[in-house]
């Protein structure tokens, strides 16, 4: 009788799978990939309306604050659609090139707004919105100072002490003079950033130092160099000595100044002297040149530069490098500035704002 296998291992041998095979798969993988499709398709369409919106609301600032170019405007978070349909915004980033404020540009105002709640008709467009929170910072570079205020060839740099540095030359009554400075900058008030300017000199070459102000080592005076130039050559220590205010500021002995006026070996020992020469570095040119209009020429000096130099007054030259700013006012909400820092790369001040609404809002 042919032997028949058992129905219970008929049955089990229809069951095996060959291994490495699941049931199914082929219909999973069709399922994933289809919705990988389809996240990407959305992923990209969500970026599309990213771009079109952060491009809208450039344009849309460009001309509500009347700027030359519109601004970077940058929307964060994801999806975006979905912050859209429930009108608020996780961050929008805005940088804006070029603000103008006073005598100077603002290099860069750049400020992120937090949490916005949007004014919308539905998808189609956004009415305003309302900031309840915004920090940033505004930057004043030195590259664009050097550039834009390049007519006076002064440069701006950091001291590395908190300090803004300036160095350059200025003209005065046909000559050009060397310029060095120091500027503190500090907040004032809730928009402003003054600049208090300090150790203001003038260099005229290597003769004489201005620096302007009514104290005994302010004006214009000798320098080392200039005194030792004075001290050789017997004609200028002659006009210097031959005036009697000279010589009472000085403190030498009349005698002494007969003598040298009429002793070329006498004259050459008294301005040979250290005593001479520092006596000499401690006369203000200008004071002197009132009254003896002739003393400067023939000590080698342009009366008309000393002229000009002396309506080049403390408030003058600060005004002249005066890097102060204020920030408008904004119509509802409010902006404060706070930390002011001096950089490598220029001046940055910290903002922040409050309650602030744009649009219809």
């Amino acid at each position: 009788m042919p032997h028949r296998p058992a129905e219970g291992r008929r049955h089990g041998r229809r069951r095996r799978r060959r291994p490495g095979r699941i049931s199914g798969l082929p219909w999973v993988v069709k399922a994933v990939a289809g919705l990988l499709v389809a996240a990407g398709v959305v992923g990209l369409g969500d970026r599309w309306a990213v771009l079109y919106a952060e491009h809208r609301a450039g344009d849309a600032l460009k001309e509500q604050l009347d700027l030359a170019a519109a601004p970077e405007v940058e929307i964060g978070g994801f999806p975006f659609l979905t912050q859209l349909a429930g009108e608020r915004l996780e961050s929008v980033r805005v940088t804006v090139p070029d603000v103008a404020a006073d005598r100077v540009s603002l290099a860069r105002v750049s400020a992120t707004a937090h949490d916005l709640r949007l004014d919308t008709d539905g998808f189609t467009s956004v009415r305003g919105a309302r900031v309840p929170r915004l920090d940033g910072d505004v930057l004043l570079s030195f590259a664009d100072l050097n550039r834009e205020l390049g007519a006076s060839q002064v440069e701006f740099s950091g001291d590395g002490g908190g300090r803004v540095r300036a160095r350059g030359t200025l003209p005065v009554a046909g000559h050009e003079v060397r310029l060095r400075a120091e500027a503190r900058i500090e907040r004032q008030g809730a928009r402003g950033v003054a600049t208090e300017i300090g150790g203001m000199r003038l260099d005229i070459g290597d003769m004489a130092t201005y620096r302007p102000g009514s104290r005994a080592s302010q004006g214009l005076h000798l320098t080392a160099k200039g005194s030792a130039a004075l001290a050789r050559e017997a004609g200028r220590a002659r006009a210097l000595l031959a005036v009697p205010a000279v010589v009472r500021r000085m403190g030498v002995p009349d005698a002494t100044v007969r003598e040298a006026l009429n002793d070329d070996g006498k004259l050459a020992e008294l301005t040979g002297s250290p005593r001479f020469a520092r006596q000499a570095q401690g006369l203000n040119l200008l004071d002197l040149a009132l009254g003896n209009p002739a003393l400067p020429r023939a000590l080698g000096l342009d009366p008309g530069l000393l002229e000009a130099l002396s309506r080049l007054t403390r408030p003058v030259l600060a005004d002249r490098l005066s890097l102060a700013f204020e920030l408008p006012e904004p119509e509802r909400g409010d902006v404060r500035l706070r930390d002011v820092r001096v950089e490598k790369d220029g001046v940055r001040v910290r903002l922040e704002g409050s309650g602030l609404a744009v649009g219809g809002s």
